[in-house]
């Protein structure tokens, strides 16, 4: 049996407002031609479907529409919910999703039997056990009473995360003895590597998951929520298949891929690459060496090249701004675009305040930087300052959470 391992497809993502959708919609008919081509039988996709709660029509759109497309070749597809996900969103078509043979689970049910999903074959045998755990959340791990400090609600929840593990498995081992299983996860493990795109959901390395704690049950763990792709440290084959398409430009060198498992091997994946639908480009240097740079950016991709520059001087020089962005202005070359610019003087303060000065852009600076440099002018314990620091992300979340609920 062949299963497909995709994540973080993140479906409506903009990049500095520039519209991501052709690139999913080349990568869903790349990803059809990839499960014909090698004749899978499962396909797990795990969490961050779409970029926002609350998605735009046209993201929930093409949703469907990628859905269909896959459900043409008769593979089993299981779906998680991410923490960028709407567990209520996700979850309303389940039932219609499921006469399709589509398992849908936007939230952590109340009966953990229900992410129990067994792969059966012609003869309805159960061969495989598919553990679909989506993205937990604080209210799905934590209760009251596990107590009130920043090291006490983070422990709080490894320990949630290690226990929902663990029962799954003592399901999969009372309900079907003997059956391979794959757990699915979406979360921030100890010892990964992050990019640009990713937010910021936990704090710090302090909330990581030791994936040693994940177990030995299980045969392999598809991981989804970091963008880079990466094996992670654990007793079991545990991967991050990373996002298919560059999500920012930290993403531009990575190899994004799809991992491919054929169980009549063994359950070392092996690594699809996805083809580069669009260059994305950091461009950096003095004044001068950028008028250079952007007369000649190079070859344009199959879909429009998108260019980060990055004005670098010695000096602050308001005159340099001003050519600068009259450079940027007047950049009109076929195939490419400058979709995000900012300046780095090497001799001045990297405060917030004087970002802004240098005319960095305000997309630039994020809620957290500025409050991380407000804190650090008041002195206080290592304690104190994570308490603060925590009660601050969580603030910013439920923000950004009726932000999203309100488009």
């Amino acid at each position: 049996m062949k299963i497909l391992h995709t994540a973080d497809w993140h479906i409506g993502k903009k990049l500095h407002k520039h519209d991501l959708s052709q690139d999913f919609e080349l990568f869903i008919n790349w990803l059809c031609e990839c499960i014909d081509t090698h004749k899978v039988s499962v396909l797990l996709v795990s969490g961050d479907v779409f970029d926002l709660a609350n998605p735009s029509s046209e993201a929930r759109n093409q949703y469907y529409r990628a859905l269909m497309k896959l459900r043409r070749f008769q593979c089993k597809i299981i779906l998680t919910g991410g923490n960028h996900d709407s567990p209520a969103m996700l979850d309303a078509p389940r039932e219609l999703m499921r006469e399709l043979d589509m398992h849908i689970i936007g939230g952590l049910p109340e009966n953990l039997e229900d992410t129990i999903i067994p792969v059966t074959n012609k003869d309805g045998i159960p061969k495989l056990v598919i553990v679909a755990l989506p993205y937990l959340r604080d209210s799905d791990l934590r209760s009251a009473y596990d107590g009130h400090t920043y090291t006490d609600r983070i422990e709080a929840l490894r320990k949630g995360i290690q226990t929902t593990f663990l029962q799954a498995a003592e399901i999969c081992n009372t309900s079907y003895p003997g059956i391979p299983a794959i757990a699915l996860g979406h979360l921030f493990a100890a010892g990964i590597e992050t990019s640009d795109s990713e937010r910021d959901i936990q704090i710090g390395n302090l909330a990581a998951f030791d994936a040693n704690q994940f177990g030995d049950y299980f045969q392999y763990i598809a991981l989804g929520h970091i963008h880079k792709p990466q094996q992670v440290k654990s007793q079991v084959p545990t991967y991050y298949s990373g996002s298919p398409i560059p999500l920012s430009f930290s993403e531009r060198k990575d190899e994004k891929r799809v991992l491919l498992l054929d169980t009549d091997e063994g359950f070392i994946p092996e690594s699809i690459p996805v083809p580069s639908f669009r260059k994305l480009l950091k461009i950096t240097g003095t004044l001068e060496q950028l008028q250079l740079k952007l007369e000649s950016p190079g070859d344009p991709g199959e879909l429009q090249s998108l260019l980060e520059v990055i004005l670098t001087e010695e000096q602050y020089d308001a005159d340099k701004i001003l050519l600068f962005d009259e450079l940027i202005t007047g950049f009109d070359i076929p195939g490419f675009e400058i979709v995000k610019h900012r300046t780095d003087f090497k001799h001045q303060l990297k405060g917030a305040a004087d970002l802004y000065k240098n005319s960095q852009q305000l997309e630039d600076l994020k809620p957290r930087e500025v409050f991380l440099e407000l804190i650090t002018k008041h002195e206080c314990n290592q304690e104190l300052h994570q308490e603060i620091l925590s009660a601050f992300d969580e603030l910013l979340q439920e923000v950004e959470m009726d932000e999203n609920t309100a488009l």
